[in-house]
């Protein structure tokens, strides 16, 4: 499929926002959002699927990378093919920039983001981009004259070491400089890159993007780290989060967008210095979370340590991304029932942004790849009614704060949010009755979803509760 590509608008001295935008003062992020990964769903089909997002009480959903990009295996839209197949593609090409301007052959134009910008406006949805600059296509003979002729010259476009392959992963220099998994490393600290890459990221703005998910984040130097030989500052994060300029060219609205970085955790990973510009993936939490589900048991250390340095606020949750499930599958042997009722416990906290990763249609424990195409909409299970139940009970404990008790040998989990509510979460693959001290008042209480009835009296809850099963319970 041909490329249409488009001029950007002239961002310099006018901002021109959205007629959205222009209406009502953007609200700034707050903990209590939740947010939908439509993974590989095309723009057009996250327009048509608004009105279900913002009834399930997502606040946000998180668009694949829209960037122009690498057009590969002829331009199939398989999301994963393999040999003999009638359809040839694979999801990750979105991932190999050759370009910094809106649209993709696999996701829709720049017209198509606009309309579904102004149709999550309507509905009361925020869209986060997921942005990265930190490499181009592994082909990048397949760069664009524009972004080659913006930093003045292919060879300024990468990092002395940016085609050299990554050896030591926990070597900042190596780390933040060399060829990770054969994607050349862009020199991000070049200013004529940077003024390049914010026009891109001004235009998502004044198209109606809210936030920004930057991918392999941990890949791109803090200003303590080393510096690459044609580099003399490390200053990224500065630029890319409205802290400085570049060549005079400044992030629009940095205060009213929600950012956060993929910076997996490892040895040797500052992860309170990237604090400092952005929230932080809690990975090892989540990786925590799916041995937690596999044992159908969740251990003490879940409810206290977020395994993380940073205070939990700054967090986004999960109970897999689209690279533990697609990446060897590290996730994808796990139940839809086991992931909701994880989602549901992470989204029921106080603290923390759940984000919920949408599997792909039709995807099945021996077919993960499930109807095996890129843009359409993935699984109902966004949209299932404990997800719903979980995502508007975060919204109502507004402030609340948590106490987290488990009974019946950790099997069963119950997050109380003060006296207003409280979610229950079997977490094992067998029906338990339960018996747990609780902080809600004595009465008889009805599952939002199911109509389970459970009785709290003297302090202390009983009921029923099935397997791999969730509760919502209001006050």
């Amino acid at each position: 499929m041909k490329i249409t590509r488009l001029a950007l608008p002239a961002l310099l001295g006018l901002t021109v926002l959205p007629a959205a935008a222009q209406t009502a003062a953007p609200a700034a992020p707050t903990e209590d959002e939740v947010i939908l990964h439509a993974w590989t769903w095309s723009l057009d089909t996250i327009a048509a699927n608004l009105k279900d997002i913002a009834e399930a009480g997502y606040t946000y959903v998180q668009t694949s990378p829209v960037q122009t990009c690498y057009v590969g295996e002829g331009g199939g839209m398989a999301l994963y093919s393999q040999p003999g197949d009638s359809v040839s593609g694979k999801w990750y090409y979105y991932y190999q920039p050759t370009d910094w301007k809106i649209g993709n052959y696999m996701l829709g134009t720049r017209d198509d983001f606009k309309a579904m910008c102004d149709s999550a406006y309507k509905y009361g949805v925020k869209v986060i981009v997921d942005v990265l600059p930190n490499h181009t296509a592994v082909d990048h003979t397949a760069v664009l004259p524009d972004l080659d002729n913006a930093v003045g010259g292919h060879q300024n476009l990468y990092h002395e070491r940016g085609f050299t392959p990554i050896t030591q992963w926990n070597d900042r220099l190596e780390c933040t400089t060399g060829e990770m998994g054969g994607l050349p490393d862009v020199n991000t600290e070049n200013p004529d890159f940077q003024y390049y890459y914010l026009q891109y990221v001004n235009d998502l703005i004044n198209l109606g993007a809210r936030g920004f998910r930057y991918d392999t984040a941990k890949h791109i130097g803090l200003p303590s780290d080393p510096l690459d030989p044609r580099s003399t500052r490390n200053n990224f994060w500065p630029v890319a989060t409205g802290r400085e300029a570049a060549k005079g060219l400044s992030l629009l609205m940095p205060d009213s967008l929600y950012i956060y970085g993929e910076v997996l955790q490892d040895k040797n990973v500052k992860e309170t210095e990237y604090a400092e510009y952005m929230d932080l993936t809690a990975s090892a939490y989540g990786h925590s979370l799916r041995d937690a589900l596999r044992q159908g048991r969740l251990p003490a250390t879940l409810l206290t340590d977020w395994n993380h340095p940073v205070d939990p606020s700054r967090l986004v949750t999960w109970v897999e991304s689209h690279d533990t499930y697609c990446n060897e599958h590290e996730s994808a042997d796990l139940t839809d029932d086991q992931i909701r009722a994880a989602f549901v416990f992470l989204t029921a906290r106080q603290h923390g942004r759940p984000l919920f990763y949408s599997r792909p249609a039709g995807s099945t424990r021996a077919n993960y790849w499930g109807n095996n195409r890129v843009g359409a909409r993935g699984n109902d299970e966004f949209k299932h009614p404990q997800i719903v139940a979980a995502n508007k009970f975060r919204t109502a404990m507004h402030g609340q704060p948590e106490t987290i008790t488990t009974g019946a040998d950790d099997r069963v989990v119950q997050v109380c949010r003060g006296d207003a509510g409280a979610a229950l979460i079997n977490f094992s693959d067998t029906s338990v009755k339960l018996k747990m001290p609780t902080s809600l008042p004595d009465g008889q209480y009805t599952d939002a979803v199911s109509g389970q009835e459970f009785k709290v009296s003297k302090g202390t809850i009983q009921g029923t509760v099935a397997p791999l099963t969730t509760y919502i319970l209001y006050r």
